[in-house]
């Protein structure tokens, strides 16, 4: 048996790391997963960083950013897999959440148009927005969203880092007038009647990569073996996160002290993607909220990664081109493929797509054939073509 170290945030994205201990999938590789939390994404990316552990769960714009640059130097990261896809919300204080219902706005929880226009009408400039670290799918999806309807970010929002846990105490504090977090710390919010979910982040950009699995990138390459064990691993816990019948353990295990240590109900709910999104316990239902398996959830498309470059360079002034040539380079379907090859398990046939494409889920072709891919459409109806960016 073969140790790992992997740090990670206590959030419920983590799911796959700790259902592929708990669950047994690292033991059927060879591996005991030494899962060490971490109370920020800075502390995770310093864990890898010195090499305090072997793989990182990490923000998918995180080892982007590093190759660009952009914060604390560090050895250059790669994301070897996809750890999950969607999960994240936004929410709004109790001042602002009275604002937006006065002014006639529903909280449909689907329309990012409807929601992004009522919310700049219902706020003052700058809007002043939390998120868990300047480099992640939080920040590039609301500059994104805002940008497009006419509120241009992020000249004119203070984008404000607060660590998840602390997300609820800033809007109570009022240094914040919105947020945008991973769950269960968005419900948590509603739990302690500080704040209203406004919208998934989903309904921004369908189907984004939200976590990815990050090592040096020497240490990958020198370890093809183990990481290829390490991938798999995971692999088979998304696959497992993606019955129905798991949310339920799943939020128990994850309940645990040595874990999230909250109420496995509010887990729950994020898993089965039926939150409650205010004070008064109204709900919606989000299909897809969180993702680890379905649509080939797993895979490290490098058109995702230019993506995320591009936007890194258009709000911090780096070249574009440039840019999205390093961040291809970050992720990396090569390993993620050597690691399956032979495993049973399918992958697609290429490595770059057009993003925002497709309006519902899709066949394309892989390894064994086909493999159905899910929608991934942005709310704006814009695509995102590697080989002709705007």
């Amino acid at each position: 048996m073969t140790s790992i170290s992997i740090g990670y945030v206590p959030l419920l994205d983590a799911a796959p790391l700790i259902i592929a201990q708990e669950m047994g999938f690292a033991r059927e590789e060879g591996l005991d997963l030494i899962l060490k939390a971490a109370p920020s994404w800075s502390s995770v990316r310093d864990m890898l960083n010195f090499g305090a552990v072997d793989a990182a769960h990490m923000l998918a714009p995180l080892p982007i950013a590093s190759a660009l640059d952009l914060g604390a130097g560090t050895a250059p990261f790669c994301a070897v897999s996809v750890l999950s896809m969607n999960g994240t919300v936004i929410g709004v204080s109790n001042a602002i959440a009275e604002k937006l219902q006065a002014g006639g706005h529903d909280f449909g929880f689907e329309d990012a148009s409807a929601a992004g226009t009522a919310l700049i009408a219902a706020t003052p400039v700058p809007l002043r927005i939390g998120v868990p670290f300047p480099f992640s799918m939080h920040a590039e999806l609301l500059i994104y969203w805002l940008s497009a309807l006419g509120l241009p970010a992020p000249q004119n929002v203070d984008i404000r880092t607060v660590p998840p846990s602390s997300m609820a105490d800033a809007l109570a504090a009022d240094e914040i007038d919105a947020f945008c977090v991973g769950e269960p710390w968005g419900s948590l919010v509603v739990e302690q009647e500080v704040g209203h979910l406004l919208l998934p982040c989903s309904a921004i950009w369908q189907s984004f990569p939200e976590k990815v699995l990050a090592m040096r990138t020497g240490w990958a390459e020198e370890n093809p073996v183990l990481c290829g064990k390490l991938i798999r691993s995971l692999v088979k816990a998304a696959a497992w996160l993606a019955k129905p019948t798991s949310p339920t353990l799943t939020a128990e295990m994850l309940s645990r002290p040595d874990y999230l240590n909250l109420s496995w109900d509010i887990l729950e709910r994020a898993l089965t993607g039926h939150l409650v999104i205010s004070p008064r316990g109204e709900r919606r239902n989000i299909p897809d909220f969180l993702a680890f398996h379905r649509g080939a959830a797993t895979f490290p498309w490098r058109s995702q990664a230019e993506w995320i470059g591009l936007q890194l360079a258009r709000r911090t002034g780096l070249d574009r081109v440039q840019s999205m040539k390093a961040a291809s380079k970050v992720f990396r379907p090569d390993i993620y493929r050597a690691a399956l090859d032979g495993s049973g398990m399918d992958v697609p046939g290429a490595s770059s797509r057009v993003e925002g494409a497709l309006s519902h889920p899709t066949a394309v072709a892989s390894a064994f054939g086909q493999i159905t891919l899910t929608a991934d459409r942005f709310f704006d109806g814009r695509v995102f073509d590697p080989s002709t960016p705007e």
